[in-house]
């Protein structure tokens, strides 16, 4: 038995082809899936926003700026779904600090949102306002050239990436996996919290950064910029699904659901785990990171909150009733999640985790692969 399945995972590690990376890359997702995402893009990058933007407030097919936004941050999330898929369902790595990472980005570019603010704000100074509040002469050496978009964006990927590849690297070197992986994300997670929470640590405390008013010079609420961030979330979410699809039908990808399934065979076969996790675990935080910098102008605040323990645990359970290692189905799952809460919220504010709770239990006992394992079922039955 140990044998076979030891030729199994070798075979899989070396079943990959010479092709070139081109023609790998587009050949990865299948007609459907090329269909699905076209169509995808017609309505989110052409209809939405043409309907937000070019009919009348008053028109039937007219969407209203709160549904852009709302439908803007439930990407958000699913980008956030995508990348903890990445590292839990094909890596095996049950992450507890993907909203950690989720956060730094949108800090990162919610200090680049602060600095547009400049004599617009209630005190009418170049530093932000609890900063003349505490007394700040100036802002801290960490605030350098933040004024700048383009440093800004990178401070996006850097800042998220540069902590996972340490913490990464430290950890998966001393083998820790498994739910000991998951305490010790949790405890980073929290340590940053309190972190956050300070006052003179330079990110506002416990309210964080808000009142926003421009991007590169254009109003942050004009229905302009809520469509073009729009765009952006959908078309970032497209290019996650594309480079996972990419990335887990490709030979790194096959390397990686063994090392999930028998990490020392793979071990065995001259294979060093830690780099292919250490590589999965760093993209997965900078797509978080750059998710958390498209959601803070949408929402329009970013605080420690977003570090919360529920926040990072929520991400695993719209993986989980999505469908684990299906990458659309962790998607899925935070959308149809995200949608329940906003109707739950107002509906029945008070049994809205009850029904997250019952959610999650019912969708682990009875559809142990989310909804895209009852998709594919139902399929199945139909062509039978």
């Amino acid at each position: 038995m140990h044998l076979k399945v030891g030729l199994l995972t070798t075979k899989i590690i070396m079943s990959t082809t010479h092709t070139p990376f081109v023609v790998r890359f587009f050949s990865a997702t299948g007609r459907k899936g090329w269909v699905a995402l076209a169509l995808f893009a017609l309505l989110t990058i052409v209809a939405v926003p043409s309907s937000h933007l070019l009919l009348p407030v008053d028109h039937a097919l007219h969407i209203p700026t709160f549904y852009v936004t709302l439908l803007g941050k439930i990407m958000c999330y699913a980008i956030v779904a995508v990348a903890m898929d990445l590292i839990w369902g094909y890596a095996g790595v049950l992450s507890l600090a993907q909203g950690l990472f989720f956060a730094l980005g949108a800090y990162a570019f919610g200090m680049y949102l602060m600095r547009e603010i400049g004599l617009d704000g209630v005190y009418q100074s170049h530093l932000a306002d609890y900063m003349v509040f505490l007394d700040w002469k100036e802002y801290p050496w960490y605030w350098k050239f933040t004024e700048h978009f383009l440093y800004s964006m990178m401070l996006v990927i850097v800042a998220p990436g540069l902590l996972a590849f340490v913490f990464g690297f430290f950890v998966f070197r001393s083998r820790v996996k498994g739910v000991y992986f998951a305490i010790i994300s949790q405890a980073m997670l929290y340590a940053f919290l309190l972190l956050f929470f300070m006052n003179n640590f330079g990110f506002g405390g416990n309210n964080g950064f808000t009142d926003f008013k421009r991007i590169l010079g254009y109003s942050i609420t004009s229905p302009e910029m809520r469509a073009t961030l729009f765009a952006l979330s959908a078309s970032m979410l497209m290019f996650a699904l594309l480079l996972g699809r990419y990335l887990v039908t490709s030979k790194f990808g096959r390397i990686l659901t063994a090392i999930r399934d028998a990490e020392m065979r793979v071990m065995f076969l001259g294979y060093n785990p830690l780099w292919y996790k250490l590589f999965i675990w760093t993209l997965a935080a900078i797509i978080c990171g750059v998710a958390g910098a498209l959601y803070v102008p949408q929402v329009g605040i970013i605080n420690p909150s977003e570090m919360a323990t529920a926040n990072s645990i929520e991400i695993a359970i719209w993986t989980a009733i999505g469908g684990r290692g299906t990458l659309i189905g962790p998607a899925i799952g935070a959308v149809v999640v995200n949608l329940s809460k906003s109707w739950f919220t107002v509906a029945f504010p008070e049994y809205w985790l009850y029904f997250l709770g019952l959610m999650f239990v019912l969708v682990t006992l009875l559809l142990p692969q989310g909804l895209v394992g009852l998709y594919q079922q139902l399929r199945a039955r139909m062509v039978r």
